[in-house]
């Protein structure tokens, strides 16, 4: 199994039972992230992995056996600490260029307008304004 494979199957297995804001497969956005940077198939496996420490059981150390160093220190840039500024955040995934691909990514499938009209309109309003910031802030 190649890492893109195995980074796809944890995905799946790991978000299986999560569901987006609107209701929908957490894996649904993974998925388009993961295609967002498909032309390049580190981006790809750090798109498939990028919630997977965040939001599952899954620990980093449990990713450094299957997936090549830069791979997992992309994944780590890209993980939210608990108690963590914004600023240091966003200082984070900017350092390292694989972590800022899938960011951008990331933030283009959260602020869809087609994926937010199922969204009533006080979250969708302050979805729209945390994703520009998010936006700004990873493109500073």
């Amino acid at each position: 199994m190649t890492a893109l494979e195995a980074a796809k199957a944890i995905a799946h297995r790991e978000h299986s039972h999560q569901s987006d804001k609107a209701g929908q497969p957490y894996i649904g956005h993974v998925s388009r992230v993961a295609a967002r940077v498909s032309d390049d198939h580190d981006a790809e496996t750090v798109a498939w992995l990028h919630d997977v420490v965040e939001d599952t059981s899954i620990e980093l150390s449990d990713l450094g056996d299957e997936f090549a160093p830069h791979v997992v220190a992309a994944v780590d840039a890209i993980t939210r600490r608990v108690g963590e500024a914004p600023a240091d955040y966003y200082r984070r995934v900017r350092g390292n260029d694989l972590a800022r691909r899938v960011k951008l990514a990331d933030i283009a499938d959260n602020s869809d307008p087609v994926r937010l009209a199922g969204l009533d309109s006080a979250t969708r309003e302050r979805l729209e304004r945390k994703y520009r910031q998010a936006l700004e802030a990873v493109s500073a």
